[in-house]
């Protein structure tokens, strides 16, 4: 993948949890060792729906530490915050011309959070054209997305194709990279993992908190007994080993699970202890780096100088095309 351009984003939420890290920030720290990659921390996204002002800066840092802890480098990638560069609401203002309501609301996030709101905010029909701004404003020919997210790039492709068509050829179609995660349920087993819903264990969480969240795992629900025979196949818990677990162990879990001779409690109990020993260098750098927060913003900041001036250069480009040149240069142009 050499040459290409990979830009993902993130909502701040605070620190990240398991289910970012399968989804994600696994893909991401494999990434910056084989294409240009940007990764941003969405903070106009983020204030989509209600939050609490004086506590998104608060959950900026705090992904951004979990960002660095997870392994991104900032000498093998670029960090920044979406807001930092103004570029990203302007280009998805421009995109507002070329998109249509219909194919907003035909997206199938936009029918989850809408559904039972009495009034529906116009950020959230938007966002998918926001998103788009977001990866045409870098150029991005790769964009690592979720399942849930797939619909999304879709349309960011047919909206650069829609804007090629009336400006000339200029933004890449950017492709989908798929996680190898497949969709993550939470630990309810049902929905997808997430902070509000509770459902999932924090990325930089202490031992014991894991512990106490893997505990409350659902797993096989036919299996009511230990001497039950369980069905690894259902089993969230099971599904969740196979990315802490090694293939030999793993193979061990499901035969003695089948046969009744290992409990749900002692399958969560390894499974608990393989997401510690998974987590702990993570834990290790995110207290170095919350010792330094100067230190993040610096990092921040150079993410930011950077993509300002790569999106500085894409909205020349499209103004001129656009004829959105300013007053001054139409004049000296005679135009």
């Amino acid at each position: 993948m050499s040459g290409a351009r990979v830009f993902s984003g993130m909502q701040p939420t605070g620190e990240a949890h398991l289910g970012n890290y399968l989804g994600a920030l696994r893909q991401w720290v494999r990434l910056q060792d084989e294409a240009d990659c940007i990764y941003c921390i969405v903070d106009y996204h983020a204030i989509t729906l209600e939050y609490e002002p004086a506590r998104l800066p608060e959950r900026v840092l705090d992904l951004a530490v979990s960002f660095l802890a997870a392994g991104l480098n900032p000498d093998r990638c670029t960090i920044f915050v979406q807001s930092d560069v103004p570029e990203h609401t302007e280009l998805a203002w421009i995109l507002n011309t070329v998109a249509s309501v219909g194919e907003l609301e035909r997206m199938t996030q936009y029918k989850d959070k809408s559904a039972g709101m009495e009034s529906v905010p116009a950020g959230v029909l938007n966002y998918p054209i926001l998103q788009a701004a977001d990866i045409l404003l870098y150029r991005a020919d790769r964009v690592p997305v979720g399942e849930d997210q797939a619909q999304h790039l879709e349309l960011t492709r047919e909206i650069a194709r829609r804007w090629n068509r009336r400006f000339g050829e200029f933004f890449p179609e950017p492709q989908a990279l798929i996680s190898d995660a497949g969709r993550i349920r939470g630990l309810d087993g049902q929905a997808k993992m997430s902070k509000s819903r509770g459902n999932t264990v924090g990325m930089l969480d202490e031992p014991a908190e894991i512990w106490a969240r893997v505990r409350t795992a659902v797993t096989d629900p036919q299996r009511v007994r230990r001497s039950d025979p369980g069905r690894p196949e259902v089993c969230n818990v099971f599904a969740l080993h196979r990315f802490f677990t090694a293939a030999e162990p793993l193979a061990t879990i499901e035969r003695q699970c089948r046969a009744a001779e290992i409990g749900c409690v002692d399958c969560k109990r390894l499974l608990s202890e393989g997401i510690v020993r998974a987590f702990e260098p993570m834990r290790e750098r995110a207290a170095e780096y919350r010792a330094q927060p100067a230190r993040v913003r610096e990092i921040l900041g150079d993410g930011a100088a950077r993509c300002r001036a790569l999106a500085q250069e894409t909205m020349r480009e499209v103004r001129e095309r656009m004829g959105l040149r300013s007053w001054r240069e139409r004049t000296a142009a005679g135009g």
